[in-house]
């Protein structure tokens, strides 16, 4: 088995990993138990999910679950929980240097069924560009993987020399948001219960990430890159009609922005997983974006993973992967 024969395979699941533990200073990340597991991250805790002796570190066990939830072929990435994007950035560059160094090893042995994205220090472009480059091409890694949230919006002109380095590396970029105020300006007060930071904070930041792009005229300056949204692109499916009358009609759309289609054949440039949790959901987004762009995620072992084989749901998304992925299609 290998990505160019897989029938199933996951672009959503992140990986923890035991070598990288203390790699921002003091920062973290730690691992500790007391009544329960706890997860620091700067001043930030998770308590109760338990990483050590799951499929989030230990590589056996994950394809042990692999094999039970029929999926051949899987990306990791990093935890959103560590992408240190706000802090120093030599400190943030130690951290990815760290994590890649340790992710390829993970997934090296075991290349038939697992590859890996490569966490970059976005709040210095040099630093993400040099990291990007020597994951890709020393580590042999798929792609980086950021957050939507670095302190600069994603159509910053200080990003162009990134989304270039990402076309001739020929490598796609994976986005998917973190907790707002982990080791950076604190969210929203009103998303800090019930989970709401992920639940709807999530949601906002990937359909922010998608009018950014579009608005901000990232596809039109860079028409060979490809971004990957997670989690469907939060709202966009939902919010497609309003997102496409503001690009025709609002005062800051740009002329080309404002032609009709422009902004549907701009949206359908973006790549979606489709870990949204309802069939209902995934059919509207197929409506709204390239269906031929769409992806297959689980969040594997994460607290939202459907349980039960996965074959007949992921089967048609695989060839969509292989192309994202640059492998040859089956």
């Amino acid at each position: 088995m290998s990505l160019a024969d897989a029938q199933t395979i996951d672009v959503h699941a992140h990986a923890v990993l035991e070598a990288t533990m203390g790699a921002a200073g003091e920062h973290g990340p730690e691992l500790g138990y007391e009544a329960q597991p706890r997860f620091r991250v700067g001043g930030y805790e998770l308590h109760g999910v338990r990483y050590r002796g799951s499929p989030f570190m230990d590589v056996d066990l994950r394809l042990a679950a692999m094999d039970r939830a029929g999926i051949d072929f899987q990306v990791l990435s990093p935890n959103p929980l560590t992408y240190f994007h706000f802090i120093e950035p030599a400190a943030a560059r130690d951290f990815c240097r760290v994590h890649n160094d340790a992710l390829a090893a993970q997934v090296a042995p075991h290349a038939a069924r697992l590859a890996a994205c490569a966490a970059v220090p976005m709040q210095d472009i040099g630093f993400a560009i040099e990291e990007t480059t020597r994951a890709v091409r020393e580590l042999g890694m798929v792609g980086p993987y950021i957050g939507s949230d670095f302190g600069r919006p994603l159509d910053d002109p200080a990003l162009d020399a990134f989304y270039e380095t990402l076309v001739a590396l020929d490598v796609p970029l994976f986005i998917h948001p973190a907790p707002a105020g982990i080791d950076g300006p604190p969210g929203d007060p009103n998303l800090k219960r019930f989970d709401l930071d992920i639940i709807i904070g999530f949601c906002a930041q990937e359909t922010i990430a998608v009018c950014t792009l579009i608005y901000g005229g990232v596809l039109e300056r860079h028409p060979k890159l490809d971004i990957a949204v997670s989690h469907g692109g939060g709202a966009t499916g939902y919010l497609f009609g309003r997102m496409a009358s503001a690009a025709r009609k609002r005062p800051w759309a740009s002329a080309s922005l404002r032609e009709d289609g422009a902004f549907e054949a701009l949206l359908h440039r973006l790549w979606f997983d489709i870990h949204v949790h309802s069939a209902e959901s995934v059919e509207l987004l197929r409506r709204r974006v390239n269906p031929d762009r769409l992806l297959f995620g689980t969040n594997f072992a994460g607290w939202d993973q459907q349980p039960g084989d996965v074959r007949a749901e992921a089967r048609p998304y695989a060839d969509n992967a292989r192309r994202l992925l640059r492998a040859s299609l089956s």
